[in-house]
């Protein structure tokens, strides 16, 4: 299958509400539209987590960031800039996403992915796409296909066939928590 029909089929999943694992420019992930609150109800269900904790979402530019954040803080912009590795960062004012992707202090998970196949699967859906780690919740990451459970691969609606045959080792991301008012946290490094 070429990388074109398995993005359009990846796609054609996630707008008919279903549930995708895809690589990324971390770990594999689950994954679906950010906008559709009854897929993100899914990936909770079959991720296992509690609905409470957070998940985050893949953007392909600077652009679509800024459609889900009220105001995005200029230190965010010079993380982002220098980062050497994939960074996730937590803002204040999440907005235009599902109700429950949002965490209950109004904050969203967003990383811009320069990885080639998440960057064009987000480019060319033209929204958020949900990325969790494909992984039953607290089991680890998967790092590759090879990783992933059967459990998982039974129950989303598409599985990617891009670099499925890679073995390396893969990280989940930093991430960095932001606040309007200027102050940084380091979740995850």
């Amino acid at each position: 299958m070429t990388r074109e029909e398995d993005i359009r089929r990846a796609i054609e999943t996630m707008r008919n509400g279903g549930v995708i694992l895809y690589p990324t420019d971390t770990v594999w992930g689950i994954g679906c539209d950010a906008t559709n609150p009854e897929a993100v109800a899914k990936v909770y269900k079959i991720k296992q987590r509690d609905d409470s904790k957070a998940l985050i979402c893949l953007v392909d530019s600077d652009a679509r960031l800024q459609r889900y954040v009220r105001n995005v803080p200029d230190v965010a912009w010079q993380l982002i800039d220098c980062a050497e590795n994939p960074l996730t960062v937590i803002l204040d004012g999440a907005t235009g996403l599902a109700p429950n992707l949002i965490a209950d202090d109004g904050s969203i998970a967003l990383r811009i992915t320069n990885e080639p196949f998440s960057k064009e699967l987000c480019y060319r859906f033209q929204k958020a796409v949900v990325s969790t780690s494909a992984n039953i919740s607290g089991q680890p990451a998967a790092q590759n296909y090879c990783d992933i459970a059967q459990e998982l691969l039974d129950a989303v609606d598409y599985v990617c066939w891009s670099r499925r045959q890679e073995h390396k080792p893969h990280k989940p991301s930093s991430i960095v928590r932001l606040r309007v008012n200027g102050e940084v946290e380091i979740i995850r490094q």
